[in-house]
């Protein structure tokens, strides 16, 4: 069985651990909303990611300090929180209705500075509300 996903003359495997980012420097990071993608300084491509379906919506909610942090300098250490529907944090307006949340919290440490992406993933209960994290290799 093919355990990969073919997108663009790229192909990366499914769900690896965030960790595998520590030691590694940033070359680049861009947050396009629904996914983040990190390039390293020795050229490895990494996406945080949520694969669409049809009545969820996952995306980057906030990021709390300088991403520029995250840039040119060792990562010390990434921690990947995931909070159910009872949590919901204190400095976010509640919604009205969300039938079922899951926030996915990732804090980033270096030399220079902590960088927290949180993302919101809300449904109807049915679907996925998870942030996954794959290498991309080119094909």
């Amino acid at each position: 069985m093919n355990n990969s996903i073919k997108t663009k003359s790229m192909e990366y495997a499914k769900d690896i651990n965030v960790i595998v980012l520590n030691g590694l420097t940033l070359a680049k990071i861009e947050n396009l909303g629904s996914t983040v993608e990190v390039e390293t300084q020795d050229g490895r491509h990494f996406r945080f990611y949520h694969d669409q379906d049809c009545c969820e919506s996952v995306e980057v909610h906030d990021v709390k300090g300088e991403p520029s942090d995250l840039i040119g300098t060792p990562i010390l250490s990434v921690v990947e929180e995931i909070h159910p529907s009872e949590y919901w944090p204190a400095d976010v307006p509640k919604p009205e209705y969300s039938e079922s949340t899951t926030w996915t919290v990732f804090t980033f440490t270096t030399a220079k500075g902590t960088v927290v992406m949180r993302w919101l993933g809300e449904s109807n209960g049915y679907y996925s509300e998870s942030v996954s994290f794959t290498e991309i290799k080119s094909a």
